[in-house]
């Protein structure tokens, strides 16, 4: 049955029903929401496949187009919610999906606009997959006396959508035929390699990485489903999540975690410095060796693994950090990875971590703020959710947030992809436009267009 508690700061009753089935796959659930709930679904699994959830409708929204105050305002909001739920035991917890900007001072009109600061969804009907379990939650947030007849009805859209998953055939995911692709303001990303590079020359700043971006157009819109589930068979290894909001959908194939609190434990992990992958294994085992003893490249990453050390020193104790980085390699790069893991101390939030980490080195640069600051004004472009905090939270304060990398936007016919690289002393523009190339490759293959064109 739903449950609810009082709540005196709240008129609001959070009702949960959970039911546990059999044979439910992750994307025929998505999918199943295509006609009802269309820009109102999200997608999530960890890079270790152990963990799904998939979110239909929205129930409640959290969202704010606050600045310094946007984690803090989030994370009370779903306090205040989570003090109206009183769940049974044997129910999964309602988890709250969603993401931040990269950069809330940036007012640079863009693809972006229809995007808060901060979009966080609590769903209508919640898939999570576990251990080879699946089960379906019934969220229902209302401030209504009697909502008997409203939760009956949602217990036989769920029965519905869960039938469409197991029974109807899934749609043939063939990728809209690739008609346009643009390298946008390449000339303006250019110079601004140049320019940054030669500021930290002159040691006004440390690491600065700066982004570009790609526009690609297709003969018809290319459809959410298609676009997760490509996803998927191109980028098995990766975290895959997706975030629809209205007609568009921010999605991608990202090997970097930012944060995950379970049970009092936390883990992050510095990852930066990159190289591509072999033709073979031969000149692939020789491409890692050498980044794994090239000094740019490590230099760019010590400063991610400092960053993170002094957040985790801060809100942690005993924190593990390995002495040297070892190598990550997925389907189109490889990268320098440092995992780090402490035991929580105190009463820190996950949003506490998310704010006190992003964005880190890899994503940003140092000194933090100095380095926003240049990204702001010498991109020249917005980036949205791009290379900022995408993830979940349930009502236990657990959850996981990864970095928005190897992502697009898809909107209708058009998709942007956004790719970037961190600048040092040693930096070239051409090195660096390269590289954001090998950065595309995911998404483009996902996509259906390649480098090579």
């Amino acid at each position: 049955m739903p449950n609810t508690t009082g709540n005196k700061k709240s008129t609001l009753c959070f009702y949960t029903e959970t039911i546990e089935v059999s044979r439910l796959s992750a994307h025929a659930f998505f999918e199943a929401g295509d006609e009802c709930y269309k820009g109102k679904r999200f997608y999530w699994q960890n890079k270790e496949k152990t963990f799904t959830i998939v979110g239909l409708g929205h129930a409640h929204i959290l969202s704010n187009d606050l600045d310094d105050t946007r984690y803090s305002d989030i994370a009370s909001k779903w306090r205040e919610l989570c003090q109206t739920s009183l769940k049974e035991k044997v129910d999964v917890s309602p988890i709250l999906f969603g993401g931040f900007s990269f950069d809330p001072l940036n007012k640079i009109k863009s693809e972006w606009d229809t995007f808060p600061s901060s979009f966080f969804a609590v769903s209508s009907f919640q898939l999570v997959i576990k251990n080879e379990q699946a089960f379906v939650s019934i969220h229902y947030i209302t401030d209504e006396k009697d909502s008997s007849g409203a939760f009956e009805q949602l217990r036989n859209e769920r029965d519905a959508l869960i039938h469409t998953a197991q029974v109807k055939e899934l749609k043939v995911h063939a990728k809209p035929k690739l008609i346009g692709r643009k390298d946008r303001l390449k000339d303006e990303y250019l110079k601004a390699v140049e320019d940054v590079t030669n500021q930290i020359r002159n040691n006004e700043v440390n690491k600065v990485v700066i982004g570009r971006s790609l526009m690609l157009t297709f003969d018809e819109s290319f459809s959410s489903s298609t676009a997760i589930y490509n996803t998927a068979m191109e980028q098995p290894e990766s975290y895959l999540f997706g975030l629809e909001k209205d007609d568009k959908m921010f999605f991608g194939a990202t090997p970097e975690r930012l944060v995950k609190v379970e049970n009092g434990n936390v883990h992050s992990a510095g990852l930066a410095g990159s190289v591509r992958r072999g033709k073979n294994s031969v000149e692939d085992k020789e491409l890692g060796d050498n980044l794994l003893a090239d000094r740019k490249n490590l230099g760019e990453h010590q400063f991610v693994v400092d960053m993170i050390r002094t957040v985790f020193n801060q809100y942690c104790e005993n924190v593990k950090v390995p002495s040297r980085p070892k190598l990550m390699k997925i389907r189109d790069i490889q990268h320098l990875f440092t995992p780090i893991e402490g035991k929580l101390k105190g009463d820190a939030s996950l949003f506490e971590f998310v704010e006190a980490l992003h964005p880190t080195p890899a994503l940003g640069g140092e000194p933090r703020l100095e380095a926003v600051s240049i990204i702001r004004e010498s991109e020249q472009m917005n980036r949205g959710y791009y290379a900022a905090p995408i993830g979940w939270i349930n009502t236990e304060g657990d959850g996981e947030f990864a970095v928005g990398i190897r992502s697009a936007l898809l909107d209708n016919e058009h998709a942007y992809l956004y790719a970037g690289g961190g600048l040092v002393a040693e930096s070239t523009s051409l090195d660096e436009f390269e590289e954001t190339r090998v950065k595309f490759r995911p998404m483009l293959r996902t996509l259906g267009g390649n480098m090579n064109e």
